[in-house]
């Protein structure tokens, strides 16, 4: 018994002695948890003792505490990151980066009316997030995507704040229509990007072909952009989150025109007036910009919530170009019965006041006298106090500047309502309503003194007003399905109704009396109607009424089919070709789920097919509108007394067979990933044929109707048909690295490559109806100055630039072409031949980004390249020898000086191919600062710091179309750098980022 009770006694101590022993092993581990990518703190991290289900989760500011066995390894594993395991080696702190992983393949996707995990996409779709985003002093979303994705250009020649960006996904994709991509905001189709700021933007999806683009019909024939705002986040509990992004920027100028300095311009016969002026200084300044936001987020039970405010003043290299923008948005989400019933609103609101000169003082400040005074006291009454002279296209750049006012003010609301129920299981029904509405004033006053636009007229002002509306209305459905074990399959079908409506008003009012108006006082100007008092006023509305489905197929994770049907009618076509109908296809079949390919950890072959349209600008082109026509007094005759009415004139003869232009398109691609996918790509190739252009052509006056003899007879001879038709091709290369480490160094470097084939056109002409060739853009010059150097041919590819072939110059100073013949007004057209293009033959952007340990950098470099333009500076101002003593020239290596003036020819044809260092930015991370930031980021950002380049001009930027050419035709004459265009800026932003959770 005493044996039983010792052995007791001895295993009770034992226990207590093991027990005070693991309580010695036990202790307790902090730490924060990182996002490898910027080193911001990540909530809700799952934080566990391995073999254990001892675990935490980090709080809002990534903190975490545990208490661990001394020899513990933590496993830290978070939705959209790799997992970590850390041994804890008897530390008390344990700090961890996770490394996102960015490029899984169950990554969410955005696409049209919903979402496809990465890995079931069988189209050319790219995603781009925030951390991959363009940085700096970015005004506009797409700014945000410059140089990110293969195949889309992102463009704004020069530097003018007041400019917006010009958008090609794949190229030129219609004459008349636009080429921009269609804009879907939160999923509201064809909205402003005036409605959201680039800070709020949360993630962009880019749908490149044509099966992606299908679903929206006849808006998508330029590829769709998707964007998405930041919202609040279900599932994470109760917590709220607010942003701060504030930044300054400053402009300079980053290229010149060289032109003669005062000596040598007076040394070359010019007249010297006795002062030194440099004009383009006396025009310019040092530009300096300021933008705050704050942003604030978050969620409680089924409330989710995201809201933001932003303030912009973004002030020009040019005295008086400035613009300041508010931008509010609201986002709420709300749940119920039990999550089945999800309601959405989506608010937006833009007020935007822009300033703005007249740009010919760009090239006024290049060519003026520099020997000539600004201000000229003997003439102050009659030119306002500025020196000016009585001599053709010459006017001070300064006075021009002053007494010129150009304002543009606007308004853009934007209110989307949707709900979302699900009926039964796997079953939603979704309606949506969004209204954007844009009104705007657009003012415009010429000086008493102005010699350009008041000289004679004692002044002018004109003021226009718009009220713009775009009304949608969705309802969808959306049913997923499981098929045996192996099957799953989304089935969504929906139909749509878009109204949109212009209305406008302007007025012009000539001859003031005084010179303090503007053109708010149009009241001061002179009475006399229709002499000097202009007016006249607009509406018109369309209507879009669509029906559409797809179906989405996953056999066994490894095969994917996809395919989609919309049909769309439009209010504007003719009465014979209303609807049309826009199929889709798409095929895809992961490899590496079939084949063992070693380092190959994902390999995806595709296929699809797509059809889209294009909506023309104007939605009365099919009918015979009436037009205000001659001035006549009441009894009909020619005006012969003081009253006065306006006649009506038909502008156009009607077709009512007119319909959607169409672009047929077929891909090929390929995805790629090596090492668990950290070495990422894909490859592209497609072509595509657009048929159907439309054109106005001349028809006979007076005969039948060519496409409907029941219509009337031809009265104007003057109708718009579907003619054209252009092919082209491409190809595009992306591969990216995630994280490749260099000792303390992470290195994520991400590379785009993109191959143009320019368009061919196909035809011009459907029977008698349509042209040979069309010539657009005359170049302005002195010589040929009525000559267009653009030609368009069927066979060629668009945008063809013809000229004299330079051969250099003649014993007497004179040019001549390659072959001898000199170069002057009188040269044979028959003689031009093809010198370039303004279209490019690829583009390339190489985006770099380092981390080491708080710092980060990232820099784009950018290429575009195999494109010509037209130096309009060099055409006009070079080797100004006759008009010397007035106009100033501009001087290159290209040219020698020589007595004739400057002549059209291939000379002033350049090729524009650059490289360009457009972003750099360096960050450094305090992470949790104090109890109240969480994570503040300081950080300083260079855009346009250099340019590799052999062009002359301003900027050799793309021009895909020409600024003076206007109309339906412009995006037949790319590769014309205008006199007018803003000179290029080089920023530097210095900006702080805080988070308070």
């Amino acid at each position: 018994m005493n044996n039983f009770y010792l052995f007791i006694r001895s295993c009770f101590m034992a226990i207590l002695l093991v027990g005070s022993f693991s309580s010695y092993a036990q202790q307790r581990v902090t730490g924060r948890v990182t996002s490898s990518d910027d080193n911001s703190p990540i909530p809700g991290v799952n934080v566990l003792e391995k073999g254990t289900s001892n675990g935490t989760a980090t709080d809002a500011n990534g903190n975490y505490s545990l208490n661990v066995s001394a020899n513990a390894t933590l496993v830290f594993s978070f939705v959209g990151y790799a997992s970590s395991e850390v041994a804890v080696g008897g530390r008390s702190q344990v700090d961890v980066s996770l490394t996102s992983d960015v490029m899984s393949l169950s990554e969410v996707v955005v696409i049209g009316y919903g979402s496809q995990e990465k890995k079931e996409i069988n189209s050319a779709v790219a995603s781009i997030s925030p951390k991959e985003f363009n940085r700096g002093n970015v005004t506009t979303p797409t700014q945000l995507l410059q140089g990110k994705v293969a195949g889309l250009s992102v463009v704004r020649p020069g530097g003018d704040p007041n400019q917006s960006q010009t958008l090609r996904l794949r190229g030129v994709t219609t004459f008349g229509a636009s080429s921009e991509p269609l804009i879907v905001l939160d999923g509201v189709v064809g909205v402003s990007l005036d409605n959201v700021d680039p800070n709020d933007v949360a993630s962009i999806d880019v749908l490149k072909d044509g099966s992606a683009a299908a679903i929206y019909g006849a808006r998508a024939s330029g590829g769709v952009i998707l964007i998405t705002t930041k919202s609040g986040k279900g599932g994470r509990g109760t917590y709220t989150n607010i942003d701060y992004n504030g930044f300054v920027s400053i402009d300079n100028i980053a290229n010149n025109i060289t032109v003669l300095s005062p000596e040598e311009f007076v040394a070359r016969g010019g007249q010297d007036f006795g002062s030194r002026t440099n004009w383009l200084n006396e025009l310019t300044q040092t530009g300096v910009s300021y933008t705050n936001n704050v942003n604030i987020t978050g969620a409680s039970g089924g409330t989710t919530y995201s809201a933001s405010v932003n303030y912009r003043n973004n002030q020009g290299i040019v005295k008086g170009v400035d613009f300041q923008r508010w931008n509010t948005r609201l986002n709420f989400g709300q749940e119920a019965l039990d999550g089945k019933l999800r309601f959405n609103v989506n608010l937006a609101y833009n007020d935007r006041k822009q300033e703005s000169i007249n740009m010919a003082a760009f090239r006024y400040a290049v060519i003026y006298n520099p020997t000539a005074p600004i201000f000229d006291n003997e003439n102050s009454a009659a030119d306002g106090g500025y020196f000016q002279q009585n001599l053709f296209d010459f006017y001070n750049p300064v006075a021009l500047s002053k007494q010129q006012q150009f304002v543009g003010e606007r308004t853009n609301s934007l209110t989307n309502y949707r709900i979302d129920y699900d009926i039964i299981e796997n079953l939603t029904a979704s309606i949506n309503y969004s209204r954007n509405r844009e009104t705007g004033i657009d003012g415009a006053f010429y000086s008493i003194y102005d010699w350009l636009e008041g000289f004679g007229t004692r002044g002018s002002a004109r003021r226009s007003v718009f009220d713009n509306k775009n009304d949608l209305f969705e309802i969808t459905a959306k049913y997923n399905r499981k098929f045996g074990n192996d099957l799953n399959a989304e089935f969504l079908g929906g139909w749509a109704s878009q109204k949109r409506s212009y209305e406008g008003f302007n007025q012009r009012v000539n001859r003031f009396l005084y010179d303090f108006q503007s053109f708010r006082n149009l009241a001061w100007g002179s009475t006399r109607d229709g002499v000097n008092t202009q007016a006249d006023g607009y509406y018109s509305e369309d209507v879009l009424l669509s029906g559409f489905g797809r179906v989405n197929l996953n056999y066994k994770g490894s095969y994917f089919f996809s395919a989609s049907l919309r049909s769309e009618s439009w209010s504007g076509f003719g009465s014979q070709e209303k609807t049309g109908l826009f199929p889709a296809a798409s095929g895809g079949v992961t490899i590496s789920d079939l084949v063992d390919l070693g380092p190959v950890s994902n390999l995806k072959a595709r296929i699809s097919y797509g059809k889209t349209g294009s909506l023309p600008p104007f939605s009365d082109l099919a009918l015979p509108v009436l037009v205000p026509g001659g001035i006549v007094d009441l009894d009909g005759n020619p005006l012969t007394t003081n009253d006065r009415f306006v006649t009506a004139r038909q502008a156009r003869d009607p077709n009512p067979t007119l319909k959607w232009e169409e672009k047929t398109e077929i891909n090929y691609g390929i995805d790629f990933g090596f090492f668990g996918n950290r070495l990422t790509g894909s490859v592209e190739y497609y072509t595509r044929s657009i048929d159907d252009l439309l054109f106005e052509v001349d028809i006979p006056q007076g005969a039948p109707n060519p496409f409907d003899a029941s219509q009337p007879a031809n009265v104007v001879g003057r109708a718009w048909a579907n003619i054209g038709k252009i092919k082209s091709s491409g190809f595009e290369f992306s591969v990216s690295y995630n994280e490749l480490n260099i000792g303390p160094v992470k290195w994520t470097p991400n590379l785009n490559f993109t191959l143009y084939t320019r368009p061919t056109i196909e035809q011009f002409s459907v029977g008698d109806l349509g042209f040979s060739e069309i010539r657009l853009s005359t170049p302005g010059s002195p010589g040929q100055n009525n000559n267009p150097i653009v030609w368009n041919r069927p066979g060629q590819t668009l945008g063809e630039m013809y000229a004299p072939v330079y051969g250099g110059t003649d014993e007497n100073g004179n040019y001549v072409d390659n072959e001898g013949r000199p170069i002057n007004a009188s040269y044979p057209l028959n003689l031009w031949q093809p010198v370039g293009n303004g279209l490019p033959d690829g583009e390339l952007g190489f985006t770099n980004t380092f981390v080491y340990k708080n710092f980060d950098l990232n820099f784009l470099l950018r290429s575009v390249f195999g494109h010509t333009l037209y130096n309009s500076y060099r055409g006009f101002y070079e080797n100004r020898d006759a008009a010397s003593n007035t106009w100033n020239s501009v001087t290159t290596s290209k040219t020698p000086f020589v007595t004739q003036p400057p002549t059209f020819s291939s000379l002033y044809v350049e090729d524009a191919s650059f490289i360009r260092l457009d972003n750099i930015t360096l960050g450094y991370n305090l992470n949790k600062v104090g109890n109240i930031f969480s994570n503040v980021r300081i950080y300083a950002t260079g855009q346009n710091l250099f340019t590799i380049t052999n062009y002359t001009g301003i900027d050799p930027e793309v021009r895909y179309t020409d600024a003076e050419q206007g109309g339906l035709n412009a995006s037949l004459a790319p590769g014309i750098e205008r006199r007018n265009t803003y000179f290029t800026t080089r920023t530097f932003t210095f900006g702080v980022n805080l988070t308070i959770k």
